[in-house]
C-alpha cells in the first residue's frame, strides 16, 4: 500500500482486524476523495517538483477512523469471548500430554491440570487461554523441534532436552515470546495494551498505595450492593432476599428462566448498573432527576421485573462493569446449583473480595507471567 498507492496507515498495529479495516476504507474511498480522509504528506519538499512524493497518511486523528478502530476491537473482543466460552464447556477436546505422552479426552482443562500437577507445567488457568488446542500445538511443535520453551535454545536430541529443561526448571513458557499473546484474554481487552502495560499499571497502583506500616490493619468485610438502592450485604444470600423482598426482583430465577450462562449475566448486571446510575428506567425509558424518583416509578409500574429484550442488554458494551470492584459480579457463577467443597450452595457463600477465575478473564489488573507462578499473594495473583 506505501509503494503502490502511497497510503501509510498510523498504528497499524493497533488494528484489531485488518483485513475489514482495508475494506472499510476501500469502499470509503470510492465515495469521496483520499483527501478528504487523509493528511498528506510531502516528502523531498526541496527538490524539483517531479521529484517529489506525495504521500496520504490515514490515522485516528480522524474521528471516523477511531470509531472504525474501536468497533473493530469490540468486535475481536466478543469473538474472544465466545470462542473462549465455547471453549469451557466443550467436551469433545482430545489431547495428549507433552512430558509423559499420557492422552486425555473430554474438558481442556483436564489436560492441562494434568501437566501442572504432575509434571509442574503451567501454562495458565484454562477459563483464561483461549484457542487451547491451537496453543498446545505450538508448544508441542517446539518440543518436537528439540527447543526448550523457555530459554528457546535447541538441543541435539530428546533427553539432553528433557535434561536441560528439568535441571533449569525451564519448564515454562517464555513470557516475554509475543507469539504466545494472541492465546490469553487479557491481550484482547483493551486496544493497544498488552498484559505487560497492565502489569506496570497494576505495580504502580500497588507501589502508589503502599503503606509502611500494617501492624494495624484489619480486614473489613466487602459487601455486595443492591441493584436498585443503597442497600449492601455480607452474603449473596442476604442479598438476593432483600432485591426479591424489596423490589420484587428475582435475579436468581431471572438467571434460570432466561437460561443465562456466566458472560450474560454480567452483561445484565452491567445494564441494570448503568440505566440506574443515569436515572434511565429501563422498561419505559423515561429518565429522572435522582434515583429514588426512578426507584419509586418503577416500583409503583412494576417496571423492576420487566426487562428488555435480549438484544438491548446482551452486547459487547456491557462486558466491562459500571462501577469499579462491582462486588456482586464476584457472586455470579454458571450453574444454580453447584455446590463448594463443604457442601454450601453458592448463595450460601460469603461475598469476598479475592480473585475468581471467570470475572478475572475480564479484569486489566492480571497477566500472563503471574499465571505463570503459583503463589497467590497480592504481588503475584493468578488470572
Amino acid at each position: 500500500m506505501i509503494i503502490e498507492h502511497k497510503i501509510v496507515i498510523a498504528d497499524v498495529k493497533l488494528v484489531a482486524d485488518f483485513r475489514r479495516y482495508v475494506l472499510y476504507w476501500k469502499k470509503r474511498f470510492t465515495e469521496q476523495p483520499i483527501t478528504d480522509f487523509c493528511s498528506l504528506i510531502r516528502t523531498n519538499c526541496k527538490a524539483p517538483f517531479e521529484e517529489q512524493d506525495n504521500y496520504f497518511l490515514l490515522c485516528d486523528v480522524l474521528p471516523e477512523d477511531r470509531v472504525l478502530r474501536e468497533e473493530l476491537q469490540k468486535q475481536r473482543l466478543k469473538e474472544i469471548l465466545e470462542q473462549q466460552q465455547h471453549e469451557r464447556y466443550d467436551t469433545s477436546f482430545r489431547g495428549v500430554c507433552m512430558f509423559c505422552s499420557e492422552e486425555f479426552t473430554g474438558n481442556r482443562s483436564v489436560l492441562l491440570n494434568h501437566m501442572a500437577r504432575e509434571h509442574a507445567f503451567n501454562i495458565g488457568l484454562p477459563d483464561n487461554i483461549v484457542h487451547c488446542s491451537e496453543f498446545l500445538q505450538t508448544l508441542q511443535k517446539k518440543l518436537d523441534n528439540l527447543q526448550c520453551l523457555y530459554c528457546e535454545k535447541f538441543f541435539r536430541d530428546k533427553n539432553t532436552l528433557k535434561d536441560h529443561m528439568r535441571k533449569k526448571q525451564h519448564r515454562r513458557i517464555n513470557a516475554k515470546n509475543r507469539e504466545y499473546d494472541r492465546f490469553y484474554v487479557i491481550n484482547y481487552l483493551e486496544l493497544g495494551k498488552s498484559w505487560e502495560e497492565v502489569q506496570l499499571e497494576d505495580d504502580r497502583e500497588l507501589l502508589d498505595h503502599q503503606e509502611d506500616d500494617w501492624s494495624d490493619w484489619e480486614e473489613h468485610p466487602v459487601c455486595a450492593v443492591c441493584l436498585f438502592c443503597e442497600k449492601q450485604a455480607d452474603t449473596t444470600e442476604k442479598l438476593h432476599v432483600h432485591m426479591e423482598d424489596a423490589h420484587e426482583f428475582d435475579l436468581l430465577k431471572i438467571k434460570s428462566d432466561l437460561g443465562l450462562h456466566f458472560y450474560q449475566q454480567v452483561k445484565l448486571v452491567n445494564f441494570i448498573r448503568r440505566e440506574v446510575h443515569q436515572c434511565r428506567c429501563y422498561g419505559c425509558h423515561l429518565k429522572f432527576t435522582s434515583k429514588a424518583e426512578l426507584r419509586n416509578h418503577m416500583e409503583k409500574t412494576k417496571h423492576i421485573s420487566m426487562l428488555p429484550e435480549r438484544t438491548t442488554w446482551d452486547q459487547p458494551q456491557y462486558y466491562f462493569p459500571t462501577y469499579e470492584n462491582d462486588t456482586l459480579l464476584c457472586a455470579l457463577s454458571d450453574s444454580e446449583g453447584d455446590l463448594n467443597a463443604e457442601g454450601l450452595k453458592e448463595d450460601d457463600i460469603p461475598v469476598i473480595s479475592e480473585d475468581v477465575p471467570n470475572l478475572q478473564a475480564l479484569k486489566q489488573g492480571s497477566v500472563l507471567n503471574q499465571l505463570l507462578q503459583g503463589d497467590g499473594s497480592k504481588s503475584q495473583r493468578k488470572l
